[in-house]
C-alpha cells in the first residue's frame, strides 16, 4: 500500500516536474533573498517594523494595477479575436508571478500560453504576439508623463538613465504615428512578418483603432500612477518621508527592464537593481534593502492573486455557457 502511494507520487511529481521544479526553484529564490536581507539589515523579515495598513493600502494598489493593465491589454486585440477580461487578467498575473524565476523574458510564453489555454474565442498566435508588441509600444507611451516628471525632478546620477526611458517613449510614440508610412518602405515590403507587424500598429491610426488605442493608453497610465502610489505607499510604511519623486524614479528605471526584450529579470536582479537606486538617491541601507524585498512580495502576490481571481473567474464563466449551451438550443 505504501509502495503503491509512493508510486502514484511520484507519477503525480513527473507528470508535473516543470511546475514542481519552478515552485521549487521560486522558493529557493526567496528564500535567499530574505536571509541575504535579514543577514544585511538585521531584521527578521522586511516587513517587521512597518505600518500595516500602508502595506495594504500598497498591496491593494499594486493588485489594482494588474486589473487596469489587463484591461488596457485587452483593447489592443483585434475587434474578432478579443479575449474576455478575466483571461487577460490571468495571463497578466501568471507571466508577472512567473517574472520571480524566469529570466530573459521568459514570462511572454506564460502569458501566451496562460491566455491560450483558458477557454473562450479561439485566438491566434500572431494575434496574441501583435498586440503585445502594441501593448509594449502604448506601455512605453504611457509612461511618458511619469518619466518625464521623474527625469526633471531627479538628481544628476539617475538622469542619464531615465532619459533612456524618456527617448524610448518617444520613439515609439513617432512609430505610432508616422506608422502608416513604414508599410511603404522597400525593407516592410520584402518581409511578410515585418509587414504585418507594420499593417497592425498602423491600423491604430484609424477612427476605430486610434480610439481602443486611446482607452489603453489611459488604463495603462493608471497602471503605472497606482504602481507609484503603491511604491510610496510602502516606503512611507517602511519609515521614508513622503517622497513622489523617489517612487517615480524607482518605478521608471525599474519598469526600464519591461520594455527591453532581452533582460535578464527575475527577482534576485529586481530587487538587486531596485536597491541600488535606491542607495543611489540617499536612502538609507536598511530601508533600500527591505524595500526591494517587500515591493517584490506584495508584486509577486498581488500578481498571484490576479492569475487566481482571473482564472476562476474565466472557467466560472465557460462552465455556465456550457450549461446553458443545451437550454439555449432547446429553445430553438
Amino acid at each position: 500500500m505504501i509502495r503503491h502511494r509512493l508510486r502514484l507520487c511520484l507519477a503525480l511529481i513527473a507528470a508535473h516536474r516543470r511546475w514542481v521544479a519552478g515552485l521549487v526553484f521560486a522558493a529557493i529564490t526567496v528564500l535567499a533573498c530574505f536571509l541575504l536581507g535579514r543577514r544585511l539589515t538585521g531584521s527578521s523579515w522586511p516587513l517587521a517594523h512597518a505600518r500595516l495598513l500602508l502595506v495594504a493600502a500598497a498591496g491593494l494598489c499594486y493588485f489594482a494595477s494588474f486589473v487596469v493593465r489587463a484591461r488596457g491589454w485587452r483593447r489592443l486585440f483585434p475587434r474578432d479575436e478579443c479575449p474576455g477580461q478575466a483571461r487577460c487578467l490571468a495571463s497578466v498575473g501568471a507571466a508577472a508571478a512567473s517574472g520571480v524565476v524566469l529570466p530573459f523574458r521568459l514570462d511572454y510564453l506564460i502569458k501566451i500560453g496562460t491566455l491560450r489555454r483558458l477557454s473562450g474565442i479561439r485566438i491566434s498566435l500572431e494575434a496574441i504576439a501583435l498586440s503585445i508588441i502594441s501593448l509594449g509600444m502604448v506601455d512605453a507611451v504611457a509612461m511618458l508623463p511619469l518619466s518625464i516628471s521623474a527625469t526633471a525632478t531627479s538628481s544628476a546620477d539617475l538622469r542619464a538613465p531615465l532619459l533612456v526611458v524618456v527617448a524610448f517613449g518617444t520613439g515609439c510614440c513617432i512609430l505610432l504615428l508616422t506608422s502608416a508610412r513604414l508599410v511603404r518602405l522597400p525593407l516592410f515590403r520584402r518581409s511578410r512578418r515585418l509587414r504585418t507587424v507594420a499593417g497592425h500598429v498602423s491600423a491604430h491610426k484609424t477612427a476605430r483603432g486610434r480610439g481602443s488605442a486611446s482607452i489603453a493608453g489611459l488604463y495603462l497610465l493608471a497602471c503605472w500612477t497606482a504602481r507609484a502610489l503603491g511604491s510610496t505607499l510602502l516606503l512611507s510604511a517602511l519609515g521614508l518621508h513622503f517622497s513622489p519623486t523617489t517612487a517615480l524614479c524607482v518605478l521608471c528605471l525599474s519598469a526600464a527592464a519591461g520594455v527591453v526584450p532581452f533582460t535578464a529579470g527575475g527577482l534576485a536582479v529586481n530587487v538587486g537593481a531596485t536597491a541600488a537606486i535606491l542607495l543611489t538617491l540617499g536612502v538609507g541601507k536598511d530601508i533600500a534593502i527591505n524595500f526591494s524585498l517587500a515591493s517584490g512580495l506584495l508584486l509577486t502576490s498581488s500578481a498571484a492573486l490576479a492569475a487566481l481571481c482571473g482564472a476562476a473567474v474565466s472557467i466560472t464563466l465557460a462552465r455556465a455557457r456550457r450549461r446553458a449551451a443545451p437550454r439555449l438550443a432547446g429553445l430553438a
